[in-house]
């Protein structure tokens, strides 16, 4: 058996194509979307991350605002610019591009950040409301995760679930996503010191791996036929690799996103997505 390839550039592409509708339709009310970064230091990946993002954002007619700060910023360099981008007018959602340089503690910086334009969903804000399963701008990567397996009809209700690794960027809230009233999935969060991995994955009808080991995730993990969802991004000396061994699982699962070209590109269209929803929010619906 050889699994289905669940494409995040295809869905990506249906994604950006709505946004770039609701961002016309904003325009012809006389309402511009903006989006803005902050990236602090020159890491090579956050550098290439951030660029896709505002080439995605003005494809879809959104005004884009690069902020770059140094590698020596201080905290408080950081606090006074998150400062100004909550009281721009022109900016309805914005990221903190992470992981910020080792002298910086980000969480402070998410605090800090006006929850209505946290455009990747990780303020404690718009995390507690998902935990509520209020209606709030919710996590990019997870958010694209849902909408793969939307997108491909892969059912959740009733489905066991694994989610392997437990980052409040993608396992935990994605597991909760999972568990929501309307997608009634039955999730076990598991991480590096859950006993008997194997055991528990090999039971899994649909099986996240978001641990940041490259090919950690076996054929021996997975369940015949089931859906592998590899949230991966390793760079190695082969170049970008997963944390599914993509080859040998490929062979027994059902259906797999590849890396690259997975979850990868569904990050930034959930973000173009949180960003027009919070222009839309402002504007009056």
């Amino acid at each position: 058996m050889t699994a289905q390839i669940l494409s995040g550039k295809e869905v990506a592409a249906a994604v950006r194509a709505e946004v770039a509708q609701r961002v016309a339709a904003l325009s012809e009310r006389g309402v511009g979307v903006g989006l803005a970064t902050v990236l602090v230091g020159d890491d090579p990946a956050s550098q290439i991350y951030v660029r896709s993002k505002h080439k995605a954002a003005e494809a879809a007619g959104m005004a884009s605002f690069d902020h770059h700060l140094p590698d020596d910023a201080t905290q408080e360099d950081v606090a006074s610019l998150v400062a100004r981008l909550n009281e721009d007018p022109a900016i309805d959602g914005y990221i903190v591009q992470l992981p910020l340089p080792d002298h910086l503690d980000p969480q402070p910086v998410l605090d800090l950040m006006d929850p209505a334009k946290d455009a990747d969903g990780l303020h404690p804000v718009n995390l507690g409301r998902l935990m509520l399963g209020r209606d709030a701008i919710r996590p990019a990567t997870p958010s694209g995760i849902m909408r793969i397996l939307g997108y491909y009809g892969i059912g959740t209700a009733g489905a066991f679930v694994v989610v392997v690794g437990r980052s409040f960027l993608v396992g935990r809230p994605l597991a909760v996503m999972l568990g929501l009233k309307g997608t009634d999935a039955t999730v076990v969060l598991a991480h590096s010191r859950t006993p008997d991995l194997i055991e528990l994955t090999a039971k899994a009808d649909i099986l996240v791996a978001a641990v940041g080991v490259p090919g950690i995730i076996t054929r021996r993990h997975v369940k015949p036929g089931a859906t592998v969802i590899d949230v991966g991004t390793n760079r190695t000396e082969a170049g970008l690799v997963g944390d599914v061994a993509f080859d040998e699982v490929s062979q027994v699962a059902g259906a797999i996103t590849p890396v690259p070209g997975g979850v990868g590109p569904m990050t930034i269209a959930s973000l173009l997505a949180n960003t027009v929803q919070a222009a839309e929010v402002r504007a009056g619906g």
